[in-house]
């Protein structure tokens, strides 16, 4: 059977010494969409639009010492305890959305307290172009060939020829396009139900889907952690993954009975 071959590269371009990464293309571009996007949630609501730069600074700053935290702490604690200063090098890649979505919800919480923001209100919004920020940063990776699936024989498997000759699940892409249809999902919900659905629907929905698909995309993903997670009788991915798929079950179910 022949496989599709994808061997491209991650630079986008050059200029110089200097190289661009498909992967900071595409993360840019979804920092920038989630602001253009909460910019037309504030206007279309009457919202004061003074607040979104300072807010959306909160959010990105917590997504991303999150994410890097979330790396370092979940999937190598034995390297990044024993070399601290190398938690600082987020150039060398890295980065759990996990944890992004962790250090997301914290730093948004501090960040509405300051402005004295509605937190369920700002976070129902705000989910939905994070959703559309997992498939851009999953295709990033895709981009990179990393974070790959197992090797299998089905039809529609590829060989990532920068990481290995063997047809593996892309399940960089399953995850990508999961996210786009949650993405989608939520827009719509948004846009049409908004005054319908109590706070915290939404956070609730985008938990509950976000982190399911994980957990059952994780069973063909080569597992990242760089330790023995046989014990859990799980990937590190999933035992993350149970948590918050809880917590978006308990906000679907407190907001569907305040309504």
């Amino acid at each position: 059977m022949e496989y599709f071959i994808w061997d491209a590269s991650p630079i986008a371009f050059s200029v110089g010494p200097f190289s661009i990464f498909w992967y900071g293309i595409l993360f840019a571009s979804s920092i920038l969409l989630g602001l253009e996007f909460m910019k037309w949630a504030f206007k279309l609501e009457g919202k004061n639009e003074e607040t979104i730069e300072p807010l959306f600074l909160y959010t990105v700053i917590g997504i991303v010492v999150g994410a890097r935290l979330g790396h370092c702490l979940f999937y190598d604690p034995a390297f990044y305890l024993a070399h601290p200063l190398k938690i600082l090098a987020v150039w060398e890649g890295g980065l759990a959305s996990h944890g992004g979505g962790l250090g997301a919800i914290i730093a948004l919480y501090f960040g509405a307290k300051k402005y004295k923001m509605d937190f369920l209100w700002l976070i129902d919004r705000l989910i939905v172009p994070t959703a559309l920020f997992g498939f851009l940063v999953r295709m990033g990776n895709f981009m990179n060939s990393e974070i790959v699936g197992i090797k299998t024989d089905v039809s529609w498997a590829i060989i990532f020829s920068r990481v290995d000759i063997f047809p593996r699940h892309p399940a960089q892409l399953y995850e990508a396009f999961s996210y786009l249809a949650i993405f989608i999902l939520l827009f719509g919900i948004y846009k049409f139900s908004k005054a319908a659905v109590k706070p915290g629907f939404m956070f609730g929905i985008f938990l509950t889907l976000v982190f399911s698909a994980r957990f059952l995309i994780e069973f063909v993903k080569v597992r990242q952690a760089d330790y023995d997670t046989s014990f859990l009788l799980m990937s590190t991915g999933q035992a993350l993954s149970i948590p918050f798929f809880l917590v978006g079950l308990g906000s679907v179910f407190w907001s569907l009975r305040k309504s």
